[in-house]
């Protein structure tokens, strides 16, 4: 039997990966003919003992795609360590004309070789030489990024996760994860682990002479006594189920891997004539496990062993506007909803009506609303059914997204350590008029986690402001900067002040829905991007009083341009950059060229919550009215009434325009203490009980200071004065 000091030895083996209906014929290296071959999934042979107990000297690892080679980290084969290994990906896209990925960390580096396409797609060869072996896992963690964005949501302080014996196809690869297989390795210096995943929840099993199996092998004592191996246990099985173990038996939401779940590009389409599909789930012998069938011959099946969807049956499904399955069998019911949940971030509505109790027990309550509720009817607006998808798609990503979840599950063994990453929103103006509305506006806001940096910028704060102030919610620091000060150098002292991990801008008259903010963090989450943003396609024109929908790019996609008064980058990408360049103008265009130059990508999320508005003057960048009405666009007089928007309860009346600003918030802050506050250039208020952290309620409608000027190729950019 193979130990971890007498390992089972290879000189060669191969590993495919990809949909076993299209695996080609293969052309391997003269060296690796006649060696072991691995099919995930699927079969072949394996290794007589257990993968964590073998070393191969070459490894071939051919994947259809990228997103094949992403799910390699959920096979045991990962677990083999090895000293040479070559990577084919058949079929790779670059996610924008230009952008460059990176390799992480690999240890014992010597050489590798990396070939990409000419024409940005096609096949992607890599190949790495080591001095001593590795776990194959970290190495395709260290080349997933250097084929797709890979960019974990920052936080100040987060458990390491162990998961032994157990491969969830959600676990994903970072510094903060690890896979063993066997006895868990022991440190005396620090708490080996701080959260371990167990298939069973039974108690984990220590090495009595303990070495990390996954790194270079260190001897280390066992805890020192008094000190526990571990602080939380979760059982968790492949098919996404999470429970705490020990606790009461309950079933808990099922986690998803949605880095790679929402695809980019995918937005719609959703006008009364948009094609359905239907979700069937076998019902018998011999029937694949589900099946979706929609007009124009689309006939797609898969198993419940692998409820993601590929690239490819992504691809197939987008000309589909929303599916319905009115029979979900419930005899499988994580990995049935796990499948919906995936349909749903991949862009595609679901209507399960029938959804029986033991599927609704893995769902957070807002999905399961959402996924039961009927759909808009054929007299429904586009906006109605654009809206049903982006907030089916928001409740699943923030309610079974694995960084949101699993950091939820764990947190009554962490108390202190947050579950989301603190958002600092920077308010930058010279309109103290503005500022309360503006205030009450950010403070609406459904993002927990929140804080509010007020920079005045060359007017003085007033005791009745500060008084005003002092009711609200959410932290609020104010700043005083001198007029002579550029706008970059002031946004530039407002983030020296901000205390988020991550930093957003809004302007002093825009609208804003109370969703903003999540959408943004839920878009830096699942694109790997380095700064987000929305477009600005609802455009509200003073002189009219009427709100344009324009042509403003493609949603959900890589772009080179974002407004600017949607920009969400994290403070300390923000920071490596250089921060915000110290001119007077176009500061967001600067940061965008930054963060292009450095490498990074600019990601689009949907337009929904936002509304840019024209004054009647003051903008740097003027193309006339002529501009914004060009195309036919839908038009609402005044701002379009809706809940999205902040403008309209939910449930409410959706039609006509929507009350006046003034109106909305005017009555937000009454009441607030009126104590003074004692004068200075820095003061710090808000420390009511909706402090970082706490929630705060009701519409909103942020606001902030800089434009996206044309429809898809640069940035124009004023500053309110």
């Amino acid at each position: 039997m193979p130990t971890r000091d007498n390992p089972e030895k290879y000189l060669r083996w191969r590993v495919v990966a990809g949909d076993p209906a299209r695996r080609r014929r293969r052309r391997w290296p003269v060296g690796t003919l006649g060696s072991g071959l691995t099919e995930v999934p699927g079969g072949g042979r394996g290794p007589a003992g257990p993968w964590h107990r073998v070393f191969v000297g070459r490894m071939v690892v051919a994947a259809e795609s990228v997103r094949w080679l992403r799910h390699l980290l959920d096979h045991p084969v990962t677990l083999a360590r090895v000293r040479r290994i070559d990577i084919v990906v058949d079929e790779w896209r670059i996610p924008q004309r230009g952008w460059s990925g990176r390799l992480g960390p690999v240890p014992h580096l010597l050489a590798h070789r990396i070939r990409l396409p000419r024409r940005d797609q096609g096949q992607v060869r890599i190949g790495l030489d080591l001095r001593w072996s590795v776990p194959l896992r970290s190495v395709l963690a260290a080349v997933l990024p250097l084929l797709t964005p890979v960019r974990p949501l920052p936080a100040p302080a987060s458990p390491d996760v162990t998961a032994q014996d157990v491969l969830p196809d959600w676990l994903g690869a970072g510094p903060n994860q690890a896979a063993v297989a066997g006895e868990l390795p022991g440190d005396a210096d620090i708490r080996p682990h701080d959260v371990v995943l167990r298939p069973d929840g039974a108690e984990p099993v220590f090495a009595a002479d303990p070495s990390p199996l996954a790194t270079d092998p260190v001897p280390a004592a066992p805890a020192a006594p008094g000190e526990e191996p571990y602080r939380a246990l979760l059982a968790v099985d492949r098919a996404g189920a999470v429970a705490v173990a020990r606790a009461l038996p309950r079933t808990t939401p099922v986690l998803i891997d949605v880095e790679h779940a929402v695809p980019a590009g995918r937005y719609g389409p959703f006008g009364p004539d948009t094609p359905r599909a239907e979700l069937r789930f076998a019902t018998g012998p011999g029937e694949p496990d589900w099946r979706i069938l929609g007009p124009g011959g689309v006939d797609r099946t898969g198993t419940l062993e692998r409820p993601w969807l590929t690239e490819e049956e992504q691809a197939a499904l987008a000309g589909i506007g929303s599916v319905e399955c009115r029979l979900v069998p419930g005899r499988q019911p994580a990995r049935e909803v796990t499948l919906l949940l995936h349909l749903i971030a991949a862009g595609l509505p679901v209507y399960a009506p029938e959804l029986p109790p033991a599927c609704r027990a893995y769902l957070v309550d807002e999905v399961v609303a959402l996924v039961t509720s009927e759909p808009p009817g054929r007299y429904a607006t586009p906006l109605d059914r654009e809206v049903r998808a982006v907030r089916q798609r928001r409740a699943v990503l923030r309610g079974h997204g694995r960084a949101f979840r699993l950091a939820a599950l764990a947190a009554p063994a962490f108390p202190g350590v947050p579950t989301l990453p603190s958002v600092s929103v920077l308010l930058v103006t010279r309109r103290l008029s503005h500022v309360v509305a503006a205030v009450a506006a950010i403070e609406a806001q459904s993002y927990p986690t929140l804080e509010i940096v007020l920079c005045l910028h060359g007017v003085a704060s007033t005791p009745e402001l500060r008084s005003r102030l002092a009711g609200c919610t959410r932290p609020v620091q104010i700043h005083e900067v001198p007029a002579a000060q550029s706008f970059g150098a002031a946004l530039g002292t407002a983030t020296a002040r901000a205390r988020g991990s991550l930093v957003t801008k809004v302007d002093d008259d825009d609208t804003y829905g109370p969703e903003h903010v999540w959408d943004l963090v839920l878009a830096r989450y699942h694109s790997g991007a380095t700064l987000v943003g929305k477009a600005a396609e609802f455009v509200h024109l003073a002189a009219l009083n009427t709100t344009v929908r324009r042509d403003a790019g493609a949603p959900e996609s890589y772009t080179t341009a974002v407004a600017g008064g949607t920009m969400l980058i994290s403070r300390g990408d923000l920071e490596e950059l250089g921060g915000w360049r110290p001119v007077p103008r176009s500061v967001d265009r600067g940061l965008i060229d930054r963060v292009r130059r450095a490498g990074g990508l600019v990601y689009r999320t949907h337009p929904l919550g936002y509304v840019y508005h024209r004054r009647h003057a003051g903008h740097t960048w003027d193309p006339g009215l002529e501009y914004f009405l060009r195309g036919g666009g839908t038009q609402w007089s005044g701002l379009p009434r809706h809940p999205e928007f902040g403008t309209a309860p939910d449930g409410g009346d959706q039609a006509g325009a929507a009350p006046h600003r003034a109106d909305r918030i005017g009555a937000a802050l009454t009441g607030a203490d009126q104590a003074g506050v004692a004068p200075g250039a820095v003061f710090e208020v808000g420390t009511g009980p909706g402090g970082m952290g706490e929630v705060g309620t009701g519409p909103g409608a942020v606001t902030e200071e800089a434009r996206r000027g044309s429809d898809g190729d640069r940035v124009a950019e004023h500053h309110r004065s």
